[in-house]
């Protein structure tokens, strides 16, 4: 009995400490985690808060962080400073083109290497992968020439084209590994049917990797807003300029002084939409990442 009674008081001693021991790696755990989000909502914070003060108080020591007085005609000033209108509808025109034309492209490649086999299939989806390593720099001279030859300089289509032809390697990665997690039973089921391949493809695979999908969209809508290189090296008529090309204005030059109340204020609703997005979609954002690992 006594050493009955010596396990069952070992063993809950155990899984006490066990608990204890969770307890402890949890709670640090929610502190680090914290810690990192201070860390990276401060700078917006103070992006924000700036953006609500007068020119003179943006770099007051102490720093402010509650405007006083709370100057809301920032934005309108911004706005108004510079043809935003005309920025905005430029951007969202190449976002209109890049983001359909990256998801079609993306995803009919994908679907190609996660269904169809072929000789040096394997091989060209390594190769594919090995691109991800060239830094956006070392093909810059080479692309800026290509597109220079073909007369394409001040349009936009060196900022579209490419993703028509799927020059995304990653959104192809995550998209075939979702689209592995699919069974494939569904499609023979579907062939049996007479489906062809469009009808399996459009009917079927498409509805299932929704989670995928709006990942990719996230990420190609993200890096259509914010860049800043592309334009800034193929536009030369500001009448085409993107809004992050427009808010450069407000650095100043050799005889202007930033304007560093309109940049804060414009850079913030340049952060508003992302953000929001993120958040609408965060549930199938994070389940689009998360599959594509379970099957290679």
């Amino acid at each position: 009995m006594s050493t009955v009674q010596g396990a069952a008081g070992g063993k809950l001693a155990w899984w006490e400490s066990r608990r204890t021991r969770d307890t402890i790696l949890r709670s640090i755990s929610y502190v680090v985690v914290i810690a990192g989000a201070v860390v990276l909502t401060v700078p917006f914070l103070w992006m924000l808060s700036s953006s609500l003060k007068p020119a003179h108080a943006v770099f007051a020591s102490p720093p402010e962080w509650i405007p006083d007085p709370v100057m809301w005609r920032n934005y309108v000033d911004a706005w108004t400073a510079m043809p935003f209108t005309r920025f905005l509808i430029n951007t969202v025109f190449i976002i209109a083109l890049g983001l359909s034309g990256e998801l079609l492209s993306c995803t009919v490649v994908a679907y190609g290497f996660a269904r169809y086999r072929f000789p040096g299939r394997n091989v060209l989806f390594i190769i594919l992968l090995s691109t991800m390593m060239l830094p956006y720099v070392v093909t810059l001279i080479p692309t800026f020439l290509i597109w220079r030859t073909l007369g394409l300089i001040n349009t936009f289509d060196p900022l579209v084209i490419g993703a028509i032809f799927a020059w995304g390697p990653f959104h192809i990665f995550l998209l075939r590994q979702f689209m592995l997690t699919v069974p494939v039973e569904m499609e023979e089921a579907a062939i049996v049917d007479g489906a062809h391949t469009m009808q399996r493809f459009a009917y079927i695979m498409i509805p299932l990797i929704r989670p995928a999908l709006l990942a990719v969209g996230v990420f190609t809508f993200q890096a259509f807003w914010n860049d800043f290189l592309g334009p800034l090296i193929y536009l030369n008529d500001m009448s085409k300029y993107t809004m992050n090309l427009g808010i450069y204005f407000f650095m100043g030059g050799p005889a202007e002084a930033p304007q560093w109340h309109w940049l804060m204020a414009m850079s913030t609703m340049l952060a508003l939409p992302v953000l929001v997005l993120f958040f609408l979609a965060q549930r199938y954002f994070i389940e689009g990442l998360t599959v594509t690992g379970l099957k290679g």
